[in-house]
């Protein structure tokens, strides 16, 4: 790895940088070690002229959105960390939306309550960005981001900026082509339906209020930590097993819903993952059912 090399680069093209960042301060899990580099983009040409640099360097690189689905390694990442929350770009045609992949959830959601436009309702509270909710096809209650998606924009592997429509993203329950093939979602293009305003807030409120009422808000998370399994709900079987407020370091099962492992306060990736592997362990011996984690692990083993 040439570190040195890559961050000339980045000086000479004023792309903004930091070398040994805590990732704990970048995820919602409020965990993780330091990434060699992390470097913020603002746009698509930045992105991809990062990309370039670190393939050059011989640098692996990790893409960072909100960090709302992560737990990250206590060793940290090695190599770089693209964050791109800087791209945050929306445009809105008619009841056509385009926003790059920074762009919170929670935010589209505003914008499109501001232009009456209905059909992200259950998008809002999801704690994530455009990106990371077409790379795992997002969803809650009632719906999934496949469900509004009309095509992206995306990098692939010879890190080519192109064009795919939403029948070729092979998008299914928190999986999609983006995930199997690697591929940089840069922006998307969704189609919504013109609503009535107080209805479509409406809506957003009673799923925000779900949220508070059912979901443990107030401690650092990373969402749901496990996919449903068929046939039955993660938090169900969990709770069925006795674990809700099961603790390992500073990691425990939610107390308020099972299906959420929350930090805490002082919680290490080493808890976090520790209790995955418990729970996953009771689960199986006490219903035969096999949990697989939502949440994505990534840094040093």
């Amino acid at each position: 790895m040439n570190l040195t090399q890559f961050t000339q680069a980045l000086d000479k093209k004023k792309i903004e940088y930091s070398a040994n960042e805590p990732m704990s301060r970048h995820t919602t899990f409020g965990v993780g070690g330091e990434a060699d580099v992390f470097v913020s983009v603002n746009n698509t040409a930045d992105l991809i002229f990062v990309l370039e640099n670190a393939k050059e360097c011989a640098l692996p690189t990790f893409i960072l959105g909100k960090g709302s689905n992560l737990l990250v390694s206590d060793k940290g990442i090695a190599g770089v960390v693209v964050y791109t929350g800087k791209m945050n770009n929306i445009s809105v045609f008619g009841e056509t939306v385009t926003a790059e992949c920074g762009v919170k959830l929670s935010t589209l959601c505003n914008t499109l309550l501001e232009n009456s436009l209905s059909g992200l309702e259950f998008g809002y509270g999801i704690p994530g960005t455009v990106g990371g909710a077409v790379f795992m096809n997002a969803g809650a209650y009632i719906g999934e981001i496949k469900d509004v998606l009309v095509s992206c924009e995306y990098i692939d592997e010879n890190l080519e900026l192109k064009k795919i429509n939403l029948a070729d993203m092979a998008l299914s329950y928190r999986n999609s082509i983006f995930q199997k093939k690697n591929f940089i979602v840069t922006s998307a293009t969704m189609k919504f339906k013109l609503g009535d305003a107080d209805e479509i807030k409406a809506k957003m409120d009673d799923f925000i209020s779900r949220r508070k009422q059912k979901q443990p808000l107030e401690y650092k998370s990373a969402g749901s930590t496990f996919k449903r399994p068929e046939g039955n709900f993660a938090g169900a079987l969990i709770e069925k097993c006795g674990l809700k407020g099961k603790r390992v370091g500073g990691a425990e099962v939610s107390e308020k819903h099972a299906g959420f492992i929350v930090n805490k306060g002082n919680a290490t990736c080493g808890d976090i993952l520790a209790l995955i592997e418990l729970v996953k362990q009771e689960v199986y011996e006490k219903t035969g059912y096999t949990l697989e984690p939502e949440v994505r692990f990534v840094g040093r083993r």
